[in-house]
């Protein structure tokens, strides 16, 4: 999947962890592109708005 014309950013919660953070582009229709912070150039992984949502709420302990 071309991921030209995302926006990557990381939490504001990630703070100072030796850069162990993930970035993600959720500004693209219908996707949301989740990349290593560490490795920008690197592979991407791709997931619809839903499984992001539910992988976020799981994260958090609200799934």
């Amino acid at each position: 999947m071309d991921l030209t014309g995302a926006q990557w950013r990381k939490s504001t919660k990630s703070g100072n962890n030796g850069g162990a953070c993930v970035e993600v582009a959720d500004n693209l229709p219908g996707v949301v592109g989740v990349r290593d912070s560490k490795d920008p150039t690197g592979p991407e992984l791709v997931f619809t708005p839903v499984a992001w949502q539910a992988f976020v709420a799981r994260a958090a302990g609200r799934g």
